[in-house]
């Protein structure tokens, strides 16, 4: 059964750092200072268990009253493919929109980016920075439409 939790205690946070670090660090040979030295108290996690692992995360970084960066997107390599990841964004958008936020952004790895062009993400081409595989390209959508393709107001996966 998959479970999508908004993360507030530590053993939650655990599940998060485990996640980051297998897809991220062994994943990617990422060193922990790198995938972990920007994280802050003020960060939000969503963590998405399957059954009772942790499967797949990423971070809400508030930017203002109006912003919220979704970044660290990571989903173990075994379970890609299988609508974790999307779970993980769905649910930091509902979790956004019910704090007001009105605009999502994510900096998508190129590789990455027709999966968030298909959670209705807009990538602008003139903000890509990065080479190889992080090359980076800026994204944003708007939370504030009525529920665009269905997506933001159901607890279930699309």
């Amino acid at each position: 059964m998959r479970t999508a939790i908004r993360v507030t205690e530590e053993w939650q946070r655990a599940g998060v750092h485990y996640v980051r670090t297998q897809a991220m660090c062994r994943g990617f040979q990422i060193p922990l200072e790198a995938e972990f030295g920007e994280d802050t108290p003020e960060d939000e996690y969503i963590l998405i268990l399957e059954g009772i692992y942790p499967v797949s995360t990423c971070r809400l970084h508030y930017l203002d009253e109006d912003t919220c960066k979704i970044e660290r997107v990571a989903t173990l390599e075994e379970y890609r493919g299988q609508h974790y990841g999307k779970e993980a964004i769905l649910e930091a958008e509902r979790w956004m929109a019910e704090k007001g936020i009105s605009k999502a952004v994510i900096h998508s790895r190129e590789a990455a980016l027709g999966f968030y062009q298909k959670l209705g993400y807009v990538p602008d081409l003139s903000r890509a920075y990065g080479s190889g595989a992080f090359r980076c390209i800026y994204t944003e959508k708007n939370l504030s439409g009525s529920g665009q393709n269905g997506r933001q107001h159901h607890g279930k996966i699309v």
